[in-house]
């Protein structure tokens, strides 16, 4: 009967363990990589490698994690970070520039276009505005003493100052023929600097 020597039993014991352990590794990482999404595994890489490698943290000296001195983190951070670079903002803030004040635009209805060129140039004459659209081709469904109403009439936009709303209005009532003439403000937020600073020079204090 032939007997193997005890050293190559001992080394084919040593190569059935490895293969095993290989296999073994080989199996639970197939495994890991199906069953794990690709952003999954690159939150394990970037976030949690200092956790799963304390040998190579603490032989490293990086005190903010092992994972800080990977190369291929900044570019993880950069392709899936949700803050975007800042950006050159082409249009001013009111609050931000020295050359604006902060600026309104003021709707009013009138009853035709006679009426309504004859309101803008007193405004715009007596400084009140920068600039007054005329848009004509609007119908106007209002309730007027107690019956609904259905007229043409034609909007002023109007551009000027938030401090000038005031004067606006009592303009507006004292030169309209309506009793009750529609003077609605909206805030401007910012726009074009050019013209935002137009409209302040060329509007009173």
């Amino acid at each position: 009967m032939n007997l193997l020597a005890p050293n190559t039993i001992k080394r084919s014991t040593q190569m059935a363990s490895t293969l095993c352990c290989k296999g073994s590794w080989l199996v639970s990482s197939t495994t890991i990589r199906r069953r794990l999404p690709l952003v999954g595994a690159f939150c394990v890489l970037s976030l949690g490698f200092s956790n799963l490698c304390p040998t190579l943290s603490s032989s490293s000296n990086c005190k903010t994690g092992c994972a800080q001195s990977l190369p291929f983190v900044p570019l993880l951070r950069s392709k899936f970070s949700t803050q975007s670079p800042d950006k050159p903002v082409h249009a001013v803030k009111m609050e931000g520039s020295s050359n604006t004040v902060p600026s309104i635009v003021v709707y009013v209805t009138v009853p035709n276009r006679e009426a309504g060129r004859k309101l803008a140039e007193s405004i715009v004459k007596e400084k009140l505005a920068a600039c007054v659209n005329i848009v004509p081709g609007l119908e106007s469904v209002y309730e007027w003493e107690g019956k609904i109403n259905s007229d043409p009439e034609e909007l002023l936009i109007i551009k000027t100052r938030q401090s000038l709303l005031e004067a606006l209005t009592e303009h507006v009532k004292a030169n309209h023929e309506y009793d009750v003439p529609e003077v609605i403000a909206l805030p401007i937020t910012g726009g074009s600097p050019q013209y935002l600073e137009w409209l302040k020079n060329t509007t009173r204090d």
